[in-house]
């Protein structure tokens, strides 16, 4: 492996392991080395917490190491956030973001929320366990072109069906993307939504993608 790749197993190792401190120091050393700080989320923390969704999922790992993890990738992010330039001053659009009501898991949602945010969006996060209603309330309110709503159970995945259908009755233009550990494009597509993000990575560019279609929408 390089030297790069390395110091990104590093990263990953040590968010596994919960160690903030090493986290934060291998943060500092990815920008002094001029490494991309986007790739070092992607490549390092990111990774790292997938890693951990895989222990919780065996039960190797529960609640309490996964937040423990949680922490632990918040302090790279602390650090390597500061140094990710916006693409542009303009803004390519808003997005109503949040987790669906009865699921607490958020740290996929406020990575999708980092990438969203330099990728030159603008987010409109209600967080955590949100009240489907609450969804339409915002769309509402902001005028926003796209709604992306996360969920990492199965039991509360199903809750989305529900507001992809609460959506469409407000506002049948908005464009609608789901993602989320559970789900697939078979049951995104079951439920009705327009765009599935399979990854952080992948919701910039599937973020772009609705945009266009709520255009379309609107322009008959």
């Amino acid at each position: 492996m390089t030297t790069k790749e390395v110091l990104y197993q590093q990263i990953r190792d040590a968010v596994v392991a919960f160690e903030e401190e090493k986290v934060g120091e291998l943060a500092r050393q990815s920008l002094d080395k001029g490494y991309d700080p986007v790739e070092t989320i992607f490549e390092g923390l990111s990774a790292g917490m997938n890693v951990v969704g895989e222990l919780f999922e065996t039960h190797v790992y529960f609640v309490p190491e996964v937040l423990m993890c949680a922490d632990a990738l918040q302090v790279g992010m602390d650090i390597l956030q500061p140094h990710i330039p916006r693409e542009g001053m303009t803004d390519k659009g808003q997005v109503v973001l949040g987790t669906v009501q009865g699921d607490v898991h958020d740290i996929g949602k406020n990575i999708v929320k980092l990438m969203l945010d330099v990728g030159g969006f603008t987010v409109h996060d209600l967080g955590k366990d949100v009240p489907l209603q609450r969804f339409v309330e915002e769309v509402k309110r902001t005028n926003a072109e796209v709604v992306a709503m996360s969920a990492l159970m199965t039991t509360t995945m199903m809750a989305m069906k529900s507001a992809v259908k609460l959506i469409r009755a407000s506002n049948p233009d908005v464009a609608i993307m789901l993602g989320g550990a559970p789900l697939t494009q078979d049951i995104v597509t079951q439920f009705g939504a327009d765009g599935y993000a399979e990854s952080a990575a992948r919701a910039v560019k599937v973020t772009k993608e609705m945009v266009q279609l709520f255009k379309k929408r609107k322009s008959g």
